[in-house]
């Protein structure tokens, strides 16, 4: 893309489509033109990264990168819309806020195209493992999340959020039949795992 004349070229990725609780979250990440791959070494795909190596790729990439935008999308949404709908919502948003650091010519998202996102883009299937962009934003949007949920288990103790970032592990959906859903869980992803609500 840099070689065809585009200059900024956001890398966008999301996470947290398949948990009970808490929202998908979703980066973009500007990369400079010809940044050598070695000032962002240990910057992959955030699910193969330990605790420490993402944080630690977080550094890195918030050093280097041009433009950083995070979007989300809440429980709530989730449920109004469906997770289809809002991944794309919360890529907008990501994308409109990197927007403000830069104007952005081209974006590369892992997965399929997503017409909605307003701007020219290539596709680039398993992108957060060929993609240095795709991959740091992987790893922006896995960290933000993460801290969320955290945060949010400290309101919410019963449900492990802090251990399992609102996945639908066996302790979430015990508490889940003890204590019943807070504000923050998908009440429609619960009758796929026959959940009480």
């Amino acid at each position: 893309m840099w070689d065809a004349g585009f200059s900024y070229v956001a890398g966008v990725d999301e996470v947290g489509r398949g948990p009970l609780a808490g929202p998908v979250v979703a980066a973009a990440v500007v990369l400079p033109q010809g940044v050598p791959s070695r000032r962002l070494a240990g910057v992959r795909d955030s699910k193969a990264l330990t605790p420490l190596a993402r944080a630690r790729a977080v550094v890195r990439i918030r050093r280097h990168a041009l433009a950083i935008g995070i979007g989300a999308a809440s429980a709530v949404e989730i449920d109004r819309l469906g997770i289809t709908v809002t991944v794309r919502l919360a890529m907008q948003r990501a994308l409109a806020r990197a927007g403000r650091r830069c104007e952005i010519n081209h974006v590369l998202v892992d997965g399929h195209p997503i017409r909605e996102l307003g701007h020219p883009q290539t596709s680039i299937i398993r992108g957060d493992h060929h993609c240095l962009s795709i991959a740091a934003a992987s790893v922006i949007a896995k960290e933000v999340r993460d801290h969320l949920m955290r945060r949010l288990a400290l309101r919410h103790p019963a449900f492990g959020w802090e251990r399992n970032a609102g996945y639908g592990t066996r302790t979430h959906q015990q508490a889940l039949r003890e204590y019943g859903p807070t504000a923050h869980h998908r009440r429609s992803f619960g009758a796929q795992r026959e959940l009480p609500w």
